[in-house]
């Protein structure tokens, strides 16, 4: 019996197994999660953020998902849109990640915000609860990259819209080679120096040529049930926001 495979990284493991060698990557890194996501992006993490949010055209009242929302960043911003008659539920596969992030916005004084440990593959949210489903730096960790489409599809308000917000692939090939220096030579060191994890951020870095380029995944949403699909190219294509709709 062949054994199903997927890819961890550039390696492939078995796929039942795949959850928990990422579980176990985000286990180490959580507590300095934030000052290196500072410190690869050099802040720019924070800029791509906003304009994800931005896109996601979410306004007072309105529901939002925030899935793989790690730390917290995008909840916060969301949690400024919707106000105090909208929702932000704060989701993640990783439970370290989730804490963190929980004790972050309690300690910025942020109040009404709901927690969830989901995986994203199997959403445990009835049909239609949400306005907008935000997947920030996530999708490509998860194994099933269009099981996880089609959840986030099915909890979706009609006209609500799915956003994933993630490294992707530079447009042009100086851009390219750059990248390439920076990920596979700088980073892992900075991870070795800062987080005490050269594995796990050389594992990052693999999981980003790993993922679907930009017109892929667009072609993955719609698959997915998705409609009017859309990306956008930010610092040179080295991050996208892809955006589609339920109709």
């Amino acid at each position: 019996m062949t054994q199903n495979t997927t890819h961890f990284g550039f390696k492939q493991v078995a796929t039942e197994d795949k959850v928990k060698l990422v579980r176990g990557v985000f286990d180490s890194v959580a507590g300095r999660y934030d000052i290196m996501n500072d410190l690869m992006s050099m802040g720019v993490h924070r800029i791509w953020k906003r304009i994800a949010v931005d896109l996601s055209q979410v306004r007072a009242g309105y529901s939002v998902l925030d899935l793989a929302g790690g730390t917290g960043d995008l909840t916060t911003l969301f949690n400024q849109q919707v106000g105090e008659t909208g929702q932000v539920v704060l989701a993640d596969i990783n439970a370290a990640m989730l804490c963190t992030g929980r004790d972050r916005l309690i300690n910025r004084g942020l109040t009404g915000i709901r927690y969830a440990q989901v995986n994203a593959e199997c959403l445990p949210f009835a049909d239609n609860t949400f306005d907008c489903v935000c997947i920030g730096f996530g999708l490509r960790n998860v194994t099933d990259k269009l099981a996880a489409l089609k959840s986030m599809h099915r909890v979706l308000k009609p006209g609500g819209c799915v956003v994933v917000l993630e490294f992707s692939h530079p447009i042009d090939p100086i851009t390219e080679k750059f990248y390439d220096f920076y990920s596979f030579k700088l980073l892992p060191k900075i991870g070795k120096f800062i987080a005490k994890d050269e594995q796990s951020y050389r594992y990052l870095a693999e999981s980003i040529r790993m993922h679907p380029k930009q017109d892929e995944l667009k072609k993955m949403m719609e698959e997915a049930g998705l409609e009017r699909c859309n990306f956008y190219n930010m610092t040179q294509g080295i991050v996208a926001v892809h955006r589609g709709y339920k109709i």
